[in-house]
């Protein structure tokens, strides 16, 4: 898959940028997961926003924030795969870039993140770790992991 990754800072995003993020999420945590919440969380303005796109859909997105901005740690959220481009691979590799992004901007410290609890298994194969027990978030199972500062993550070109 030809996959091509970028990143911004929210004021940098051009808005068919940030109507294609907002319809992804939309997509997969609204409709696909059936899940009424309100996702402009007021939070995207302090983040950066990684982006791959396969030609000129997004296929794949996470938000990264800053330690000290939704927790006392760095964290990666609002991560998601368009359902076309599953399988592939591609949420790992979602995942490594954000991790290598967090620890290039944001410093060598833990990251921590709200992993929906089916999810366990990706996440941890990734070095996450479970720091709390399950907990509901708009109805689906969810619990704590963090990534601690000495799991090695090597540097990504973009």
């Amino acid at each position: 898959m030809n996959i091509k990754w970028h990143y911004k800072a929210f004021n940098e995003l051009s808005p068919p940028e940030i109507y294609k993020i907002l319809q992804l999420r939309s997509e997969v945590f609204v409709v696909e997961q059936n899940c009424v919440f309100l996702d402009m969380d007021n939070k995207d303005e302090g983040c950066l926003h990684l982006m791959g796109f396969v030609n000129d859909e997004l296929a794949a997105y996470t938000r990264l924030a800053p330690p000290g901005y939704i927790y006392e740690e760095m964290s990666i959220g609002r991560v998601v795969t368009s359902h076309k481009h599953r399988s592939k691979g591609l949420g790992k590799e979602l995942m490594q870039y954000s991790i290598a992004l967090c620890r290039q901007h944001f410093g060598n410290g833990p990251i921590k993140i709200g992993a929906q609890y089916y999810l366990l298994k990706f996440y941890t194969s990734l070095g996450f770790k479970v720091i709390s027990d399950i907990y509901l978030e708009d109805g689906i199972e969810h619990v704590y992991m963090m990534l601690d500062n000495t799991f090695p993550v090597g540097k990504v070109n973009y």
